[in-house]
């Protein structure tokens, strides 16, 4: 018996010794939030902007991967509008006319010394899905304002972050401001399908003008409200880098043959199988990397056992971990997923297909690249008579932007003086955006937009209603007027 009680008052102590690490770490672990000191905004006519931003909305500025002039009166038709609603912007600023339909704007700083930086949003905009037209509460392209908010496609995605980009600059030249170091405002025409006819030759002209910018910010992360738990405030997730884009299209030839003799295995069994085990064999998740950051900057901000839990990772890793994994919005932080999305075979109900195809497409986590997702492929699969080829629009991960550094500071700072109730983290993009293509011309590419979203918002993004607040908006203005102010200071501070 003493040996029993010997063992349990070891236990007992050692549960003690743990409970307090635990507490110690929780309780050690500061704040990552920078103090600012409370600012005046600047001054917004809510009405007029909404209304410049949902005649932007009207214009049909839906791209295409394959025909680049399509749509294009639309698109001249939006240029036109922005000289017409915008003319300070363009009597200051150099506009430069790239790959047919995107713009390259330039306005020069007072420091020839000073590292330029890039404001990116991009003009295009994603088709309505066929046969959800009458599920939209006001017309698509209305560029209704109603109930506080402005509709449309495009309104949020991205109109809303170039029109608000302009209305800042437009307002900062009518007070006489000039930025110390040189702006680049980068708006392309074909984001939505890949950003090769617009966003890469702007980058490409850039470089060859021997131009390094300090830092680039484009469309990215937004500013998440109720969407994690134990969180109470709102979170300004500011993207530091953007998964990689690998779409692999896997074949299979067999022999045709009819239906009323099929084969012991059919071509659509045979790859039906080897998506199963792709589907079902993940690459590794982790919480490291990005994800890491974002975890232990919004620990101290937590409340109750999700602040102690991230706080202290390495004892509740494992159990964070598989929680996180459950929910499709948080398991693409921690792994490379693979979805398949797009299956083709057979043309009649009596025949057994010769050819079979499919798509799988990976978004890539940094530190892995195209070609361990293509290794892991053929390993999962294990069938030498299927072929795998990678498509042509694929993209590596990006690298990893810095915390430290002039343009992350400027950012931050900027969210924390115009949204003071938010908290500020470093986050990872999941999804592909132009800023992928300046990787060559700049080592801190970051991705946020200055977006308010609750999780009942985002089926709108690429979706039916999609909108944004006018009370949003006018904050989105203040932002980027803040942000190009704080520009200036982060350059002189460096």
């Amino acid at each position: 018996m003493a040996v029993v009680k010997r063992i349990v008052l070891l236990l007992l102590l050692a549960l003690v010794v743990l409970a307090a690490a635990v507490g110690i770490k929780t309780w050690r672990t500061p704040s990552r939030q920078v103090s600012v000191a409370p600012i005046q905004k600047a001054p917004v006519d809510a009405q007029a902007v909404a209304e410049r931003l949902a005649g932007a909305v009207r214009f049909k500025t839906v791209s295409s991967q394959e025909d680049p002039d399509y749509n294009r009166e639309e698109f001249l038709r939006l240029h036109a509008y922005l000289e017409q609603k915008f003319p300070r912007l363009h009597a200051t600023l150099k506009k430069e006319v790239v790959g047919g339909l995107s713009l390259l704007y330039t306005w020069q700083g007072s420091d020839p010394k000073a590292p330029p930086v890039a404001l990116m949003a991009h003009q295009d905009v994603v088709p309505i899905a066929s046969g959800t037209e009458s599920a939209w509460t006001t017309e698509p392209f209305g560029g209704t304002i109603k109930d506080g908010y402005v509709w449309g496609r495009g309104a949020w995605d991205n109109k809303g972050n170039l029109l608000s980009q302009m209305e800042a600059i437009e307002a900062l030249v009518a007070s006489g401001f000039q930025p110390k170091q040189t702006i680049y405002l980068i708006s392309g025409a074909d984001e939505e399908v890949s950003g090769l006819r617009g966003a890469k030759p702007i980058a490409a002209l850039l470089k060859e003008r021997g131009v390094k910018l300090a830092w680039v910010l484009d469309e990215g992360m937004l500013i998440t409200e109720g969407m994690l738990p134990g969180l109470s405030q709102p979170a300004a997730l500011i993207g530091l880098a953007e998964k990689g884009f690998g779409s692999f299209k896997l074949t299979l030839d067999t022999a045709p043959g009819h239906s009323s003799m099929p084969p012991a295995q059919s071509g659509i069994g045979s790859m039906s199988r080897a998506l199963a085990k792709l589907e079902s064999n993940q690459l590794p998740a982790s919480l490291g990397g990005v994800a890491g950051s974002m975890f232990e900057t919004l620990a101290p901000e937590m409340t109750g056992f999700n602040q102690v839990a991230l706080s202290n990772l390495w004892l509740f890793g494992p159990l964070v971990q598989k929680q996180l994994e459950k929910s499709p919005s948080t398991n693409t932080m921690l792994r490379t997923t693979t979805a398949l999305t797009i299956f083709q075979a057979g043309n009649k109900d009596n025949v057994m297909p010769g050819h079979v195809e499919a798509t799988v497409n990976f978004r890539i986590l940094p530190g892995e690249s195209l070609a361990s997702v293509e290794e892991h492929v053929h390993k999962t699969v294990a069938d030498d008579a299927i072929k795998v080829a990678h498509y042509p629009g694929n993209s590596e991960p990006s690298p990893v932007s810095p915390m430290q550094g002039p343009g992350y500071m400027a950012i931050q700072r900027t969210v924390r003086e115009v949204f003071p109730e938010g908290v500020v983290a470093p986050s990872l993009m999941v999804a592909a955006t132009d800023s992928r293509h300046f990787n060559g011309v700049s080592d801190a590419v970051y991705r946020f937009s200055p977006v308010r979203a609750k999780p009942q918002d985002l089926p709108r993004f690429h979706g039916t209603n999609e909108r944004i607040s006018i009370e949003n908006y006018v904050e989105m203005i203040q932002f980027y007027q803040q942000l190009l102010r704080n520009a200036g200071t982060a350059v002189a501070q460096d």
